[in-house]
């Protein structure tokens, strides 16, 4: 190696160097694929969202119309918008809470009246069948009305929020689903929880609001015109998110920032006002409708339920000495966490298959689910011993007909069920049984264990069912089990109480799988409502997630691949360095001249599947042709619709534009409102005739020059939430435009997909820096 080489250059047998780009530049293939995703049950075609400004002529010719009073009226309805969608996801998480504390609260005190007067095989009867009806009927009621509304819900809205555009996620047919079948599942014992199926519901609340008025209901007062953009909406959804956690957990600041930390791929100071002013109203509307539940006119409402209840209150006391065993703790939640999330995954790649067969699959999979659940929360109480009631109970032993700490179950008078206080109730019980009780003998080690092992497997089985259902309950309580199990196992060689122990393995466990830091953080504080476990928490979760990245993601990006969503991740791949934007583009590329006849537009339009067109110019100073921008599909089927040619090709002014258009004509509908050019239709003449397209083409569009890595452009792309990136020549003298870059093009599968050897080159690559990397360690 001469002296003018770079230290970190390697020279190897093969003579190939790290500074040789990995790809030629001359292969050049046509992209026929479509992205397709799954969307519930179903596979459904996948689109992406216009969040960039399409700055043409007419655009800003109504921009500048616009007043002070216009811009009064939209900012004025963008805060309304924000308190009407805190109000009515409060009430709607609110009667959640409600309807299953009752629902599930008459199931248990109907069975436990038959185990009192020792009709077991009736009770077990009854519970059994009880469930399987909630099971079936919120299986069938998501099958059937909206399979979109299955599973929590917060992939599809992470993958909207990242610009992707699944249908139905957001439709009204899916928001009521999610609401009725939620509550059924929930209350039918199955292990999930309403935390995640309540971000989806304020995410459609918020979405239907911003549907900027509809003229089918009489909606069409001009003040919510200025939300029928992708924009705004997604505004307003990525606040319907944070109120969902608000109103799950009485979480206001930790709703804000999970969405800020989990959800939304794009933020601003702005944001963070509305979506915090959003939690606000929603923590405010549900301390009243608590209040109301303290007078006992909410039913059994009021004994159970996350939201009503500090779930751990006592004083916190801790040492150095007790650090190491909450290290421990949070090695122990982050390898669980990854295992939960590989077992998951796999548990839905066998579904889905399953589900592709029909709806009777779908049907019997959730029967059997709820029929082996039955078994196992009834049966395994038998397993466990009884216990005498302590003397210095909290509250009444045992617990007879209400949710409680000492179910009765088949003991006899005077003893309880530890194993059935956990198993035979809801799962906001169990969490609140294992959080608030700081008596450490309440429990035995086997129960604990037990209700782990029940938990975390039914919790993966669950999941997967054609019905709404969360994970973040599920996981709360499976890894409140396991650290309550770690701290009784601890015994007196630890000064901190068994619930503590709870309270930390559940934070680990969610830290494992979910993979959030903050967030979680401040949830479980609110939840906790103890400022002084904020050490102790920090520390399991950075411990947690630091392991549980070693092995594999969080478990909402696994579940969005696993179902084919389009995700843009925030960092790039490390081939992607060494790829340039040309190396993935496809072709063939469509162009539209600035002055187009409306056959050929029309048949652009029909033979392909692209959303974006470049526009292009003759130049008046060479024979070549210049990039004039980009004009989007849906704004040339308005045009068409429209029908206002002209009979010679000439150019049309912007005054002439706003004589035959309106800025309404190029507002986005709401959802299942899309024109199709096939729609339309056009006379033989008609299609003779020319459209001016300069007055409405997006004259500024983001470009990059071909020799741009794909890393970079991928940062780009999506720190600015694009749809389009244009790929123009580095010399002059060529075309105008190279190509158009996508989502898609950005995906790992289609890059390996164009370019097989890139993966043995990655290997080969990696070869060949492992000495380097040796020699300096």
């Amino acid at each position: 190696m001469s002296e003018n080489s770079p230290p970190y250059q390697i020279q190897s047998q093969d003579h190939e160097s790290l500074t040789v780009p990995l790809l030629s530049h001359q292969q050049r293939s046509i992209n026929s694929t479509s992205q397709v995703a799954i969307v519930g049950a179903n596979v459904c075609p996948i689109e992406s969202l216009d969040y960039e400004i399409a700055e043409n002529d007419f655009f800003k010719q109504d921009w500048r119309t616009r007043g002070k009073i216009q811009i009064f009226q939209y900012i004025f309805m963008k805060w309304l918008l924000c308190f009407l969608i805190g109000g009515f996801v409060s009430l709607v998480g609110f009667f959640n809470n409600l309807a299953v504390e009752n629902i599930a609260g008459v199931k248990f005190v109907v069975t436990s009246n038959m185990m009192l007067d020792r009709r077991h095989g009736m009770a077990f009867l009854v519970f059994s069948v009880l469930n399987l009806l909630l099971t079936l009927f919120a299986v069938i009621i998501t099958a059937l009305i909206s399979p979109a509304a299955a599973g929590s819900g917060i992939p599809e809205v992470k993958a909207y929020l990242n610009g992707v555009d699944a249908p139905d996620i957001f439709s009204p047919r899916t928001l009521m689903a999610k609401i009725v079948g939620s509550i059924s599942a929930v209350s039918s014992s199955l292990v999930v929880g309403k935390a995640g199926p309540m971000v989806h519901i304020g995410s459609c609340i918020a979405s239907l609001f911003g549907q900027g008025g509809s003229r089918k209901y009489g909606l069409t007062w001009k003040w919510l015109r200025f939300f029928k953009n992708d924009r705004d909406r997604r505004d307003l959804v990525t606040c319907g998110a944070a109120a969902g956690i608000a109103a799950a957990f009485r979480a206001p600041v930790g709703g804000v920032l999970f969405a800020l930390e989990e959800m939304a791929s794009w933020w601003r100071s702005a944001l963070l006002w509305r979506s915090f002013f959003t939690t606000a109203v929603v923590a405010i509307i549900l301390r009243s409708l608590i209040d109301v539940c303290f007078s006992g006119k909410c039913g059994l409402f009021g004994k159970g339920g996350l939201i009503m209840f500090d779930a751990y209150s006592a004083n916190v006391s801790y040492h150095l000495a007790d650090v190491p065993p909450v290290l421990v703790l949070g090695v122990i939640g982050g390898i669980l966490g990854s295992l939960y999330n590989f077992l998951l995954i796999r548990v839905l790649r066998v579904y889905n298959f399953i589900y592709e067969k029909g709806i009777i699959y779908q049907i019997l999979i959730a029967c059997t689910i709820s029929i082996f659940t039955s078994f196992l929360l009834f049966g395994l109480p038998w397993l466990a011993s009884c216990q005498p009631c302590p003397s210095d109970a909290p509250e009444a032993c045992p617990t007879i007909g209400r949710s409680g700490n000492y179910k009765r179950f088949q003991c006899p008078p005077g003893h309880y069920n530890d194993l059935a206080s956990l198993v035979f109730n809801t799962n906001d019980d169990a969490i609140r049984n294992l959080f608030t009780n700081d008596a450490n003998s309440e429990f035995q080690l086997s129960t604990m264990l037990a209700f782990f092992v029940t938990c975390f497997v039914l919790s993966i089985l669950s999941y997967g069912i054609v019905a709404p259902a969360g994970l973040f309950v599920p996981v709360i309580v499976t890894g409140a089990s396991y650290g309550r199990f770690i701290g009784m196992l601890l015994g007196s060689h630890t000064n901190l109480s068994h619930s503590l122990y709870a309270v930390l393995g559940a934070a680990s466990f969610l830290g494992g799988s979910m993979r959030m830091t903050v967030s979680l953080c401040v949830i479980i504080l609110e939840l906790t409502n103890n400022l002084l476990l904020l050490p102790l928490i920090m520390i399991v979760l950075l411990i947690s997630k630091t392991v549980a990245d070693a092995f594999n993601g969080n478990i909402y990006d696994l579940i969005m691949k696993v179902k084919g969503f389009p995700y843009l991740e925030t960092h790039a791949e490390p081939y992607m360095r060494q790829m340039t934007v040309a190396d993935v583009v496809s072709g063939p590329l469509q162009l539209c001249h600035g002055i187009e006849k409306v056959g050929n537009i029309v048949h652009i339009l029909k033979t392909t599947r692209h959303h974006g067109f470049p526009v292009i110019d003759a130049s008046p100073h060479s024979e070549s042709s210049v990039l004039y921008g980009l004009i989007l599909r849906a704004h040339l089927i308005a045009l068409l619709k429209k029908k206002s040619f002209l009979s010679t090709p000439i150019r049309l002014g912007v005054d002439d534009a706003f004589r035959h258009f309106s800025a309404d004509d190029f507002a986005k509908r709401g959802l299942g409102n899309v024109d199709k050019i096939e729609d339309i239709e056009l006379t033989d003449e008609e299609m003779e005739m020319f459209l001016d397209l300069h007055p409405f083409t997006n004259a500024s569009p983001y470009t990059v020059v071909e020799t741009m890595s794909l890393a970079k452009a991928l940062v780009l792309f999506r720190e600015v939430g694009l749809r389009h990136l244009l790929i123009i020549p580095k010399v002059s003298g060529r075309a105008p435009v190279v190509g158009i870059l996508t989502r898609h093009d950005f995906m790992p599968e289609h890059i390996l997909g164009l370019h097989p050897l890139l993966v043995r080159s990655r290997w080969k690559r990696l070869r060949l820096q492992l000495p380097r990397l040796l020699k300096i360690f």
